[in-house]
Order: structure tokens, then C-alpha cells, then sequence
């Protein structure tokens, strides 16, 4: 069962996008983590209580592809969103058979990204927070 306010950690190696995503969840209640890499997701999410991963496909030490592998080992039901300026088909595939929530094209919109992060909750935790935008 997921408290009232989810985590959300935003793996990004852009802090301005960090940041950005920060200003767009946190008003609705979300309790936000920053990482930007891999290496500091998988501490992030070994340390700290972590309801759902935004990840960024290419970052520095490890590619978001990489991360979600590696949280998947430990955190099996973990929700994660890989985010790519590159998608492909094959980028997609991959992250399908990894596993991923879901994969969305960047530049992202509000509607996008908020709806996704609301359906993972709902559909992992049965979490009925506040409407996307």
C-alpha cells in the first residue's frame, strides 16, 4: 500500500530537467529524489524509500536502459519510466523486455509525463492521488 505522498526519483544528468520535473511533481504532493546517473539512482533506491524511477536513456557511468536492469534485480515491482531524446524501436524493445513502465519520447509533455507517473501508481499501488494534469 502506498502512503499519501509517493516518492519519485528523477534520474537525469540535466539538473535544469531535474529541476523542472521537481517544480511539476512536488506541488502535487510528491515527495521528489534527484539523481544524475545510474550509480546515484541505484544508491538512491538501495537507501531510501522509492515508489517510482524516471530515467533518462543517456546519462554518464550507466544509460538509464542500464539502471532500470539493475533496479529491476532488487526492486522487481518497481515502476520505471525511461525518458529518450533518441527513441527507436529497438530502444523500446529493449525496455519492454527490461521491463519499463513505460517509454516516452523527449521533449516530454506535461500531459505525458503526469499521466504515465499517475497510471504506474495506480496500476502498482493502487494510489488514487490527486488527477494528472
Amino acid at each position: 500500500m502506498l502512503v499519501e505522498s509517493p516518492s519519485l526519483l528523477i534520474t537525469d544528468d540535466d539538473a535544469g530537467f531535474r529541476e523542472t520535473l521537481r517544480g511539476i511533481f512536488e506541488p502535487e504532493g510528491f515527495n521528489t529524489l534527484l539523481a544524475s546517473d545510474g550509480e546515484e539512482a541505484l544508491h538512491i533506491v538501495h537507501s531510501r524509500e522509492v515508489h517510482l524511477v524516471l530515467l533518462d536513456m543517456h546519462m554518464p557511468k550507466l544509460t538509464g536502459l542500464e539502471t532500470l536492469r539493475l533496479l529491476k534485480q532488487f526492486r522487481s515491482m518497481l515502476p520505471c519510466i525511461l525518458l529518450s531524446a533518441q527513441l527507436d524501436d529497438l530502444l523500446i524493445k529493449q525496455a519492454r523486455l527490461a521491463r519499463a513502465f513505460s517509454v516516452l519520447a523527449k521533449p516530454v509533455t506535461l500531459r505525458q509525463i503526469t499521466g504515465v507517473v499517475h497510471q504506474a501508481l495506480q496500476r502498482t499501488y493502487n494510489y488514487r492521488g490527486c488527477d494528472p494534469i
